[in-house]
């Protein structure tokens, strides 16, 4: 089941992951265009990962960052998604583009990184010093934002020390750098055939309807809570 860490091509160098990451939202340009186009008033549920957030082999209505919008509009929230996803990209990658990422204000921010290190191999102390630099970022720039990291998993071919050091850092990154947690992104979908698609890594359509409960379960409730926080801010009297 952990085999579904592989949230890109394994041999996918960043460069070339980048250059295709148009081609994993499921439209052109739709992921610069969504940071473009953010909302002014930091409204944007911005989703920061790789292939599993982008959406590879979806359509672009079908990735999960865009079925949470539905779920948000269908409640009458303030918010509006940014899918920021990219194929192949590792922790290190993530934290080169964030000056790009964050240059638009933002409600929440979900940090979906990590398993293309641990399918490279990479030391889980590199990585985890990279994820706690990029959260500390996403708090220094955007301190008013909600920040969300999703707990992820290296595949077992690395070896039990390896995997079990791997899936530890995510609590603990969490707790030292004041994020919430989300369970595991693929739950109830890794290593089931039918929920995934032919590389048996990538959710297909059903597959990534459970991710989006998966997620919502996180997110729904810290949405609510942030939307009549800002309805008191707004109606609250001046100088009270």
């Amino acid at each position: 089941m952990l085999l579904a860490a592989a949230c890109g091509k394994g041999s996918e160098s960043e460069t070339a992951a980048k250059s295709r990451a148009d081609s994993t939202t499921g439209a052109p340009s739709e992921a610069s265009s969504a940071i473009t186009n953010a909302d002014a008033t930091g409204r944007a549920v911005l989703f920061l990962g790789t292939s599993l957030t982008a959406g590879l082999g979806l359509d672009a209505d079908s990735a999960f960052p865009r079925q949470v919008q539905r779920l948000i509009t269908q409640r009458g929230l303030p918010f509006h998604t940014v899918n920021a996803g990219v194929s192949g990209e590792t922790s290190a990658g993530l934290l080169q583009r964030l000056d790009w990422v964050l240059k638009e204000p933002a409600a929440m921010v979900i940090v979906e990184t990590g398993a293309n290190d641990g399918l490279r191999g990479q030391p889980v102390e590199g990585t985890r010093a990279t994820i706690g630099r990029i959260l500390d970022r996403i708090h220094s720039e955007r301190p008013d934002a909600k920040v969300v990291l999703v707990q992820m998993e290296a595949p077992p071919n690395l070896g039990a020390d390896y995997t079990r050091a791997f899936h530890g850092m995510f609590p603990v990154l969490a707790r030292e750098h004041g994020a919430v947690l989300m369970p595991f992104l693929l739950d109830s979908v890794a290593g089931f055939p039918r929920l995934n698609q032919s590389d048996g890594i990538h959710p297909n359509f059903d597959g990534e309807r459970i991710v989006t409960r998966t997620v919502w379960r996180t997110i729904g409730p810290l949405l609510e809570a942030l939307a009549k926080e800002s309805a008191g801010i707004a109606t609250r009297p001046k100088g009270s």
